[in-house]
C-alpha cells in the first residue's frame, strides 16, 4: 500500500519556523519527484516546492524563495520542507504529493496534509 505521511505543522507567530516532514511507503522513494503544495483558506490549492528524483529543485511559488527550502533523504524515504520567516500568509494546509521522476508530471500520491498556521 502506498503512503505518504506528513508530520509536522502546528501554529507559529509570524517569523518563527516549521518543518514538515513526508515519509513515502510503498513505492521506489527514489524514483519520484516529491512535491510541497498548500491551500490557504479560501484559495486554490498551489504549488509550494518540488524537488525531482535526481535532486532538481523547482520554486513553483515566488512568495518563499529565500525561506522555504527543500529536501529529501532516500535513506529513510522522506523529504523535509524547512520554512523560516514564516508570514501570516504562509497559512493552509500543506500536501506532499510524489510524481514519477519529473516535478512536471502527475502528483498520484498524496500526503493526508497538515494545517500551518501562523500568528501575527
Amino acid at each position: 500500500e502506498v503512503e505518504l505521511v506528513q508530520s509536522g505543522g502546528g501554529l507559529v507567530q509570524a517569523g518563527g519556523s516549521l518543518k514538515l516532514t513526508c515519509a513515502g511507503s510503498g513505492f521506489t522513494f527514489h524514483d519520484y519527484a516529491i512535491g510541497w503544495f498548500r491551500q490557504a483558506p479560501g484559495k486554490e490549492r498551489e504549488g509550494v516546492l518540488c524537488i525531482s528524483n535526481s535532486d532538481g529543485i523547482i520554486e513553483f511559488a515566488d512568495s518563499v524563495k529565500g525561506r522555504f527550502t527543500i529536501s529529501r533523504d532516500n535513506a529513510k524515504t522522506t523529504t523535509y520542507l524547512t520554512m523560516i520567516n514564516l508570514q501570516i500568509e504562509d497559512t493552509g494546509v500543506y500536501y506532499c504529493a510524489a510524481a514519477p521522476g519529473s516535478c512536471y508530471e502527475a502528483y498520484g500520491f498524496w500526503g493526508q496534509g497538515t494545517q500551518v498556521t501562523v500568528s501575527s
